[in-house]
């Protein structure tokens, strides 16, 4: 093992160990049984797609370089992470850092649903955040929305010629900023106002979200940075392969 491998291999250990310290909290995301049944199913049939689609997306990847599987495990170790350090929030969800962003912009929005429900369904049953009734609209939001947009601002940034690091920045702070609108569209559509409907709920929901939110997207969009440029010094050869 040369010694870039090494470093990289320390790397993704130091995220690996971080799982097994992340806080504990009674609530994460939206929350265990807070969603009507229909608005359950629902999220989780809109999901259905994207993660197919990763799952081959992920067998690709490896089988083009079994090498970016050390990658990969970061990047769901990272998202791990960063969203399990939380501060509550709209009652039945919290706010926190997604860490979807480095995996949309290395892998694409579709292999980071992946890692994303992975990550949501480990925290569901043996940290009892979130929830399983709740696992489609958190994945959602999470996992398929933020990742979205995280990729699209990333590309055309890139078309745009717009530095590289500024690119990677922009990407994850906004990503994970849409990823709490979606989130309060959820619950908006789930619990309208009695005065106003579902906009009014949207405003009242964002508004909450807005003031633990902004500080914890520009953490994250810098974090995301942070890791990029690592993984660039040790990880070389592997996001050559992913043409990054």
């Amino acid at each position: 093992m040369s010694k870039k491998q090494k470093n990289l291999a320390i790397l993704a250990s130091v995220f690996l160990m971080l799982l097994t310290i992340a806080p504990v909290s009674n609530a994460m995301h939206i929350m265990e049984g807070f969603l009507p049944v229909k608005y359950c199913i629902l999220w989780g049939v809109i999901c259905v797609p994207f993660l197919v689609i990763g799952f081959m997306n992920i067998k690709k990847v490896l089988g083009n370089d079994r090498r970016t599987l050390t990658v990969l495990a970061l990047t769901g170790a990272f998202v791990f992470v960063l969203s399990s350090l939380k501060i509550p929030s709209v009652t039945g969800s919290c706010s926190h850092m997604t860490g979807t962003g480095l995996g949309a912009i290395l892998f694409g929005p579709c292999v980071t649903s992946i890692l994303g429900i992975i990550v949501l369904i480990f925290q569901a049953i043996l940290l009892a955040h979130g929830g399983l009734t709740t696992l489609g609209a958190n994945c959602f939001s999470m996992a398929i929305a933020g990742p979205i947009i995280s990729w699209i601002l990333y590309k055309l940034l890139q078309k745009a010629n717009v530095n590289k690091r500024v690119c990677i920045f922009v990407a994850a702070f906004l990503g994970d900023l849409f990823t709490y609108c979606v989130t309060s569209f959820q619950l908006a559509l789930a619990y309208p106002s009695e005065v106003g409907g579902i906009g009014a709920s949207i405003a009242k929901f964002l508004g909450i979200f807005a003031t633990t939110q902004l500080p914890l997207a520009v953490i994250e969009g810098i974090l995301t940075v942070v890791i990029v440029i690592a993984l660039e010094t040790y990880a070389k050869d592997e996001l050559s392969s992913l043409e990054f």
